[in-house]
């Protein structure tokens, strides 16, 4: 199978497990859930999701169940974009080429669907069927880690928001990504890897993965932003540089930002070594976040 058929049948597999999960259009009150439905199924990659199941398979194989766990991070991801897109934080009105959630339902209503889904994320790991009250309560505890305060996303985009028209140095720079997208991707494969039941040494080597993929996926989105127009983009381009937010083209330039990508896809290919060609989807997956083009 080739990797666009892998992904494609990985997407309609989460899709499926987003729908099966997260109440209908006709559960009422209604229009929260066509608000949380309108931003779910808009078109999104499911990157972290087949990340998470993806390193499940690489420690324990297909384990039952691992597609709920992993749709807790979608659940999250749709969240944050959401609230990113609000007036009050970057004000856009373009998300995965259509309108963001506020210019359809409201203000209100897209931060009430950004909370619903978020607070969905847990319920749905609470009542995991297929493993453990030990495992339940650790993919909780990492899941909310890596989406709060203390160096988790959170943090990321307070700093972000706190940086915008500061000097853009390094250090700002890495305190922002390593938190705001670098947390819950590394977090993707931390899960995944809970799930599949793995030795401590396998669980330090996925987290190495997982370090060096998200600081990869926000070089490469930073150039991107600079590089595409928004129609390949799917949201609107060119607003890191218009908002003055700290990004790796600022600091280091174009062509730095694409030899650091590749540095840290080299990293996270190495971190794989001791899985061998279990993990040969994870290290497509890790070239796919670095040579994508939107």
């Amino acid at each position: 199978m080739t990797l666009a058929q892998y992904l494609e049948q990985q997407q309609a597999f989460v899709d499926a497990a987003l729908d099966r999960l997260v109440p209908p259009e006709t559960q009422s009150p209604e229009t929260i859930h066509k608000a949380m439905r309108y931003s779910l199924f808009a078109g999104g990659k499911r990157i972290r999701p087949i990340l998470c199941m993806e390193a499940c398979r690489t420690v324990a194989g297909e384990k039952p169940g691992m597609e709920d766990a992993a749709c807790a991070l979608e659940l999250i991801h749709t969240y944050s974009l959401i609230h990113d897109d609000l007036p009050a934080l970057d004000n856009d009105d373009l998300r995965r080429g259509r309108p963001t959630n506020h210019k359809v339902f409201g203000e209100a209503m897209a931060i009430l669907a950004g909370d619903a889904l978020l607070t969905f994320a847990f319920e749905v790991l609470a009542r995991l069927p297929d493993v453990g009250p030990d495992v339940r309560a650790a993919l909780v505890a990492e899941l909310a880690g890596a989406s709060g305060t203390v160096e988790g996303m959170i943090a990321g985009q307070v700093r972000d928001i706190e940086g915008e028209g500061a000097e853009p140095t390094e250090a700002r720079l890495e305190s922002i990504h390593r938190a705001k997208t670098g947390a819950l991707l590394r977090a993707s494969v931390r899960m995944g890897a809970i799930y599949g039941g793995s030795k401590l040494s396998e669980l330090d080597a996925l987290t190495r993965y997982g370090e060096h993929i998200g600081l990869a996926f926000q070089i490469v989105d930073d150039v991107l932003d600079v590089e595409q127009p928004s129609e390949k983009l799917g949201k609107t381009a060119g607003k890191d540089a218009a908002q003055k937010k700290i990004t790796f083209p600022a600091v280091y330039g174009i062509a730095r930002s694409r030899e650091m990508a590749q540095e840290q896809l080299q990293w996270a290919h190495a971190a794989l070594d001791r899985f061998g060609p279990s993990a040969a989807r994870l290290r497509e997956l890790a070239d796919l976040i670095v040579r994508r083009n939107a």
